[in-house]
């Protein structure tokens, strides 16, 4: 099993946060609720802007554990609003496009102030 971002998950105000950023298992990469912070801060912007940099966050942990778009099987998507549904599928199938992985999405508040969350699970055949 191997854990990302453990040694240095910051959350708003730059404090560490108790939790891997995702973990690694048999060929499965469970990623953590992504909102969107940059430099441990919600960004500026509306929910188009914030869904931007949410899925962006979970694409880097993507990259940094090898994995990418192709190998996502299921989002978990919180928000904030849900009037904010239809914008958010149109940013979420600027990633996805074709071939999206299964999906759950639930209104509700966030425990920082911000209008979205992402998480992930991908799973990659494990080397042999």
């Amino acid at each position: 099993m191997k854990r990302y971002g453990v040694e240095g998950g910051k959350g708003t105000g730059g404090q560490h946060m108790p939790f891997a950023r995702a973990v690694e298992a048999d060929g499965w990469l469970f990623v953590s609720g992504q909102t969107p912070m940059e430099n441990g801060e919600v960004i500026n912007g509306g929910i188009v802007e914030q869904s931007h940099k949410a899925i962006q966050n979970v694409f880097a942990i993507l990259k940094e554990a090898g994995y990418g778009a192709e190998h996502v099987v299921r989002c978990g998507v919180w928000l904030d609003d849900p009037r904010d549904f239809a914008s958010f599928n149109k940013v979420f199938r600027e990633y996805f496009g074709d071939n999206p992985p299964a999906r759950a999405c639930v209104v509700s508040s966030m425990v920082i102030d911000c209008k979205v969350e992402v998480d992930c699970v991908a799973y990659k055949k494990p080397a042999a």
